[in-house]
C-alpha cells in the first residue's frame, strides 16, 4: 500500500511479512521533514523573559533548520514606542545569546525582513485595528495567505480582554481557506471554577480546534519518549501494570528558589504552578491505555480516562505534604528563605514544595499508588518519572548474598541528563554469590547524533501546522483542576507549613508520607 499503510517486504526463504504503519512515527518520511505553510505569528508580550529566552530563539532555531516558509513573519505588539528596527534588534540580540543552533547571517537576515512591530495597549481598540492593517499588509507583501497565530505570552488576566479585541477587530474571523488559532501559555486558571470561565471566554471568540493551550513539558523529547518506550516495546507492556508494579514516583525538584516571581508565584504554589499541569500529564501519559493511533483525538482520549480515574486518597493529611524552603546553603552559597524573599509577605502561608499520593481506580493500576512531588531549592535538578517494580516473590540466595538489593526500577529522566535507566540485579565478579543492583543507562546524547531540539520549537511548529497531539485539551485541564483542588481546599484550612532547608530533600513530612507505606523517595 502506500506511504501510511502496511508494507510487505519479503523475508527469508520467500515468506512475505507485513509490515504496519507504526502510529508513532510522522507519516512523511524523515527525509522530508515538516514545514510550516505560509503564516504569520503574532507575538502579544514580547518584553517578558519567555518571549526573549525561549520564543525567539526557538523561531530563529526553525528557521535555520529549514522548517519555516520563505515568507513567514513575525509581528511584535506590546505598548512600547517601538520602531520595526527596536524590535529586531531586541530579537537579534535574543537569539544571539540564547538560540540553539549556531547563528548564520544569511538566516537572520531573511528572517529579519519578516520581523514587524505594532505599538499599543491592551485596551485600546485602535491599537488592534493598526494590528490588523499590519497582518493584511503583510498578507500582500509576504504572501502569508491570511494565517495567523496569536501567541498570548501574557498574565492570565489580560487573556479575556485581548481575545475580545481580536474578535472586535475582525482578526479571529477565518476568511476562505486561511486559519485563526490562538496560543494560552498555563496556567489555565487557578482553580476548576476559573479555569473553566477562562475557557468560557476564549471559546466565544475561537473555536476547541484552534486553541493551543502550551504545557511546554510536553514539547520535551524524553517526555514523548514515554509513549515510544511504552508502545513501540513489547518487552514493556507484559509488566506495565498492578501485577508488576509496586509504586511511581514522578518528581520535578528544582535547585533554584523563586527569583524574580514573587508576584506570580506568592498565593499560586508548587502545587498549582507543577503538579496541575506537568505531573499529572506525566502521570496520564505514564498511565494511559495504548491509543488507536498518535493522532491528537486518539492520544487526549486515553489521557482524558486515566485521568478521569485518578482517585484521591479519603485522608488528605496523611496523603499529603507541603513545605517552604528556609534559608541554608546551595552550591556554596548561602540562599535566604521564602519568606525573606523581596516581596513575600512574612505570614505567606505559599508552599514551595508539594506531594501527595494519587491512586488510579481501573483495571491495569488498581492499588498501585502513585507519587508526585516538586520543589524549589532542592540538592539538585531533576525531573523523572520511576517505575518501581515488586521484589521477587523468592530470592534462591542467602540474605548476606543481596542484603543491599532494591527493587528493579525503570527510571525516564526528563531534565537534565534525558534518558532511560534501567536497576536490576547482578552478580558481583568472583568465587562467591554476590547480587547487586547495577544500572543500564541509555543517554540521548550517547545514542543519537541529532541534538533535541527545544521544547518550544516543536510546540511552535506543531501550532503553525496545526497538529494538536502534544496540547492538552479543556476536558484535560478540567479534570486536573478536579484532582488538585480538594489538595489546595485541605491545605487553606491548615495554619501551619513545614520549613525544610535550601540545599535539602524537603520536609519530613514528605518522608513521612512514603513511610507510613514503607517506602521511600528516590534520593535526589
Amino acid at each position: 500500500m502506500g506511504r501510511n499503510g502496511p508494507r510487505h517486504d519479503a523475508g527469508r526463504e520467500g515468506r512475505h511479512v507485513t509490515i504496519a504503519h507504526n502510529p508513532l512515527r510522522d507519516p512523511r518520511d524523515k527525509r522530508l521533514p515538516r514545514v510550516a505553510g505560509p503564516c504569520v505569528l503574532v507575538l502579544f508580550g514580547v518584553t517578558g523573559d519567555l518571549s526573549r529566552k525561549k520564543l525567539l530563539p526557538a523561531i530563529y532555531d526553525l528557521a535555520n533548520r529549514g522548517l519555516l516558509p520563505p515568507g513567514f513573519s513575525l509581528v511584535g505588539f506590546a505598548r512600547r514606542a517601538w520602531e520595526h528596527e527596536d524590535f529586531r534588534q531586541i530579537a537579534y540580540d535574543s537569539v544571539k545569546q540564547y538560540a540553539r543552533t549556531p547563528f548564520r547571517e544569511d538566516v537572520w537576515r531573511h528572517l529579519a525582513e519578516g520581523i514587524h512591530f505594532v505599538p499599543g495597549e491592551f485596551s485600546d481598540p485602535g491599537a488592534f485595528e493598526a494590528l490588523a492593517m499590519a497582518l493584511k499588509e503583510l498578507d500582500q507583501t509576504r504572501g502569508t495567505g491570511g494565517n495567523y497565530a496569536f501567541y498570548l505570552s501574557i498574565p492570565p488576566k489580560f487573556f479575556p480582554q485581548v481575545v475580545e479585541q481580536l474578535q472586535s477587530a475582525g482578526l479571529a474571523d477565518r476568511s476562505e481557506g486561511a486559519w485563526r488559532r490562538v496560543v494560552i501559555e498555563k496556567p489555565f486558571g487557578h482553580d476548576l471554577a476559573s479555569a473553566i470561565e477562562l475557557n468560557d471566554t476564549v471559546h466565544r471568540v475561537f473555536p476547541e480546534e484552534s486553541i493551543f493551550r502550551i504545557d511546554h513539558y510536553l514539547g520535551k523529547e524524553t517526555v514523548q519518549n514515554i509513549l515510544a518506550l511504552r508502545f513501540a516495546n513489547e518487552m514493556f507492556e507484559p509488566i506495565w501494570n498492578r501485577s508488576y508494579v509496586d509504586h511511581v514516583q514522578i518528581t520535578m525538584a528544582e535547585d533554584i528558589g523563586i527569583g524574580g516571581r514573587a508576584g506570580y508565584y506568592d498565593g499560586i504554589g508548587a502545587a498549582r504552578d507543577v503538579i496541575q499541569n506537568h505531573l499529572l500529564q506525566l502521570l496520564a501519559l505514564t498511565a494511559m491505555e495504548p491509543p488507536t493511533s498518535f493522532s491528537a483525538e486518539a492520544v487526549r482520549a486515553e489521557k482524558a480516562k486515566v485521568l478521569s480515574a485518578v482517585r484521591i486518597p479519603s485522608d488528605l493529611s496523611l496523603a499529603t505534604a507541603r513545605g517552604q524552603y528556609a534559608a541554608g546553603w546551595q552550591g556554596g552559597v548561602k540562599v535566604r528563605g521564602y519568606l525573606e524573599e523581596e516581596g513575600i509577605p512574612a505570614d505567606s502561608r505559599t508552599e514551595t514544595y508539594a506531594a501527595v499520593k494519587l491512586e488510579i481506580g481501573n483495571r491495569r493500576w488498581a492499588g498501585v499508588p502513585f507519587y508526585l512531588r516538586t520543589g524549589k531549592r532542592l540538592s539538585r535538578r531533576v525531573t523523572e518519572v520511576a517505575v518501581l517494580f515488586q521484589r521477587a516473590p523468592h530470592l534462591p540466595f542467602s540474605e548476606t548474598d543481596t542484603e543491599e538489593l532494591g527493587q528493579n526500577a525503570l527510571v525516564i529522566r526528563v531534565q537534565p541528563d534525558e534518558g532511560i535507566t534501567v536497576r536490576f540485579g547482578s552478580k558481583v565478579p568472583g568465587s562467591s554469590m554476590e547480587v547487586r543492583d547495577v544500572n543500564m543507562d541509555f543517554a540521548y546524547g550517547e545514542s543519537f547524533t541529532e541534538s533535541s531540539p527545544e521544547a518550544y520549537e516543536r510546540l511552535l511548529l506543531d501550532v503553525l501546522i496545526g497538529d494538536p497531539p502534544l496540547f492538552p485539551r479543556q476536558e484535560e485541564v478540567e479534570l486536573s483542576w478536579r484532582i488538585l483542588d480538594p489538595v489546595v481546599e485541605h491545605w487553606s484550612r491548615q495554619r501551619r507549613i513545614d520549613q525544610y532547608k535550601s540545599g535539602g530533600y524537603g520536609p519530613d513530612s514528605a518522608d513521612e508520607l512514603m513511610a507510613r507505606d514503607g517506602r521511600a523517595w528516590r534520593r535526589l
